[in-house]
């Protein structure tokens, strides 16, 4: 894993001396992506300059230093990832190149000559695994970014001041005399009602993250030309028309087909000449990776858990005995607000754009935990968004299939039924009445259901469902929230059900720009390598191919996964209701964290700011305090908001 930056100023008529300087800042900047070693290259009359930062996972030699030349010398790259069929895409050069000669066992080295024997879109297609790439084409003097299939790894590109930057991270721009930041209003509104900003867009004006599945080129004529070498739309749609095939499949050939699919990916992803080990949850996903990397291990695999002293939050005690039972070396740390209140203060640091989903804590100290012993660490991330986990799916599809075809008047009148009965008696409502599955907080997100309902659309409930502020312009001084999906509409036609929506959804959105983004920034800021076997982008296909019932029977989720864990772990210990990886936010924010808070929200210092309307804030801030309503998640974004832009001066 590394970090990437670079610049092109075809106009600058900088010196070789400047270019070098310019970018030993900027990869200076995000030395924790890579602290073993840096490169840089230049092209001094193009005006271009590479930078790298190495964290070394395989070929530890000076044979896998980048940027890297491609042997004809006509191609450079700068690379970030782990590419894990290697070795057959080596082999097959070799063989249909004849006189190739690979001078180590870096992946890097075998993109370099793919993308030059095949073409770069050729190449990306051959590719198994998470990379941003940036490669430079000396003859052409033509640019190529890319990015993996389902955005593991970030990569961000936009103009300043005539200067085209690039990079794993926004914050490697900051040392460039011609960085301009400013913020993007539309970008903000967004960040608001989701506490994350979707691509393509990003905080700063003219800056944008590539899509997943995308090659980007430039050309020293200023031409761009944006290339989909992959799409989730197609993967869907034509899993969907295979369906009828597989629905005559027995479950027991789906079940050995998924559980080879999944050893075949795990085994790839255990390839590391450094330590390796896992995070380990105990939840269904972490610990099916587990479990099939402990079937292929001669030794004890290294497991990393966060536990809470509240016993509500707290999954450690289960995570613990999955372990004890799969006998891996387990490894706990528990989490309490002193620990907390640590590491809150260095959050803007390595989420450089605003950033608000509070399990960035834990996420963060599970990774610190990890780094005290491995280097590389696999995570069951994915999981939930291709075999239906989350509990949002089951409860939206089972409100909207009983009230979605009413007409909005009768909708709204449903939701105020159900919002006069308080939260805390649906609780108990729920719990007398389900024998199916515990959904814990039901009350509050039965509320939250409810005042989504006010919509004509499933994809227009479903986003209220998922969003922080309803309004999230009436929080901006200026500024309106973009109106743009990453979805076409036409897809989400073709899916007859409901929850198949709901997953493509956040399988475009929230997985890459929220949960990924979480995952890289909180293993980067220790110098961890996290991979995700479930997002092999075979596993995908095969998710999106299997019929429904296959993934959801009975109100629950991950059929077809239970099934193959079940082989490695008890029932007993899995079958339990779906924790996440929550904090005990609303109760922090009540007591040790308020006057922290409060200094962020301070009336004066928001209307100073001039960039937010404090009275919504501070009404829902009142109502927070009075334990009336829990508004911990849209707070949350209001202070990481708040926290980022003291950090970086902006």
């Amino acid at each position: 894993m590394c970090g990437l930056t670079g610049f092109w100023d075809a106009h600058g008529n900088l010196s070789k001396d400047e270019l070098i300087n310019h970018v030993k800042k900027m990869s200076n900047q995000i030395i924790e992506r890579g602290p073993d070693s840096y490169g840089i290259w230049c092209d001094e009359n193009s005006g271009l300059a590479l930078g790298h930062r190495r964290l070394s996972i395989v070929e530890l030699s000076n044979a896998g230093h980048q940027p890297m030349i491609s042997s004809s010398g006509r191609l450079v790259i700068s690379y970030n990832g782990e590419i894990y069929n290697t070795l057959e895409l080596r082999k097959e050069l070799e063989k249909l190149n004849n006189g190739l000669k690979f001078k180590g066992h870096s992946d890097t080295e075998v993109i370099l000559e793919a993308c030059e024997f095949w073409g770069v879109e050729k190449a990306c297609k051959n590719l198994n695994g998470m990379f941003a790439f940036s490669l430079w084409d000396r003859e052409q003097k033509k640019l190529y970014l890319a990015r993996d299939r389902l955005g593991i790894k970030p990569l961000y590109c936009g103009y300043s001041q005539g200067v085209l930057f690039f990079g794993s991270q926004p914050k490697s721009f900051i040392p460039h005399p011609k960085w301009r930041p400013e913020i993007d209003f539309q970008a903000l509104t967004n960040y608001f009602r989701f506490s994350y900003i979707p691509a393509p867009l990003s905080i700063f004006k003219g800056i944008h993250k590539l899509i997943p599945g995308t090659i980007l080129s430039f050309d020293n004529k200023g031409n761009r030309d944006e290339v989909y070498y992959w799409s989730l739309e197609k993967t869907a749609l034509d899993g969907l028309n295979f369906r009828t095939l597989t629905e005559k499949q027995s479950e027991n050939i789906l079940i050995d087909e998924l559980e080879m699919l999944l050893k075949d990916t795990i085994q790839r992803h255990m390839v590391s000449d450094v330590p390796l080990g896992a995070f380990l949850s105990g939840g269904i996903d972490s610990s099916t990776v587990v479990a099939l990397m402990q079937l292929q291990s001669s030794t004890p695999i290294k497991t990393f858990s966060i536990g809470y002293m509240e016993n509500d939050y707290n999954e450690a005690r289960h995570a613990a005995k999955v372990a004890k039972h799969l006998g891996t070396n387990h490894n706990e740390l528990y989490l309490d607000f002193k620990l907390a209140q640590e590491i809150i203060p260095t959050i803007p640091n390595y989420y450089d754009e605003p950033f608000a989903d509070p399990s960035q804590i834990p996420t963060f100290l599970v990774s610190k935990l990890a780094k005290e012993h491995v280097t590389v660490s696999l995570s069951g991330d994915g999981g939930d968004e291709l075999f239906i986990g989350y509990d949002r799916y089951f409860m939206s599809q089972n409100l909207w299939n009983k009230v979605g075809f009413l007409p909005v008047a009768l909708k709204r009148l449903a939701m105020s039924g159900i919002l006069k009965i308080p939260p805390t008696l649906w609780n108990k409502i729920y719990n007398l009445t389900s024998t199916k599955v515990n959904i814990q907080n039901f009350g509050e997100r039965l509320h939250k259901l409810a005042r989504s309902l006010k919509v004509s659309s499933s994809e227009q409930f479903y986003r209220m469902l998922v969003s922080k502020w309803e309004l999230p312009e009436a929080l901006l001084l200026s500024g309106t929230e973009p109106q743009r999906y990453p979805w076409n509409g036409n897809e989400l036609k073709s899916m007859d059900q409901f929850i198949e929506r709901m997953q493509y959804i956040d399988t475009l959105t929230y997985l890459p720009d929220d949960i990924l983004t979480k995952l890289d920034r909180a293993s980067m800021a220790v110098s961890l390598e996290a991979r995700v076997p479930f997002l092999d982008h075979r596993i995908v296909e095969f998710a999106w191919k299997i019929p429904l019932e296959m993934k959801y029977r009975q109100g629950q989720g991950k059929w077809l996964l239970k099934q193959i864990l079940y082989k490695y772990v008890p029932k007993e210990l899995i079958d339990r209701p779906k924790m996440g990886f929550d904090i005990p936010l609303d109760h922090w924010l009540r007591s040790p964290m308020r006057d922290w808070a409060e200094s962020l929200l301070n009336i004066n210092r928001l209307k100073s700011d001039g960039i937010l309307n404090p009275e919504p804030i501070l009404k829902k801030w009142q109502e927070h305090l009075s334990g009336k309503k829990n508004w911990h998640y849209p707070i949350w974004g209001i202070l990481m908001f708040q926290a980022w832009r003291e950090h970086w001066k902006i």
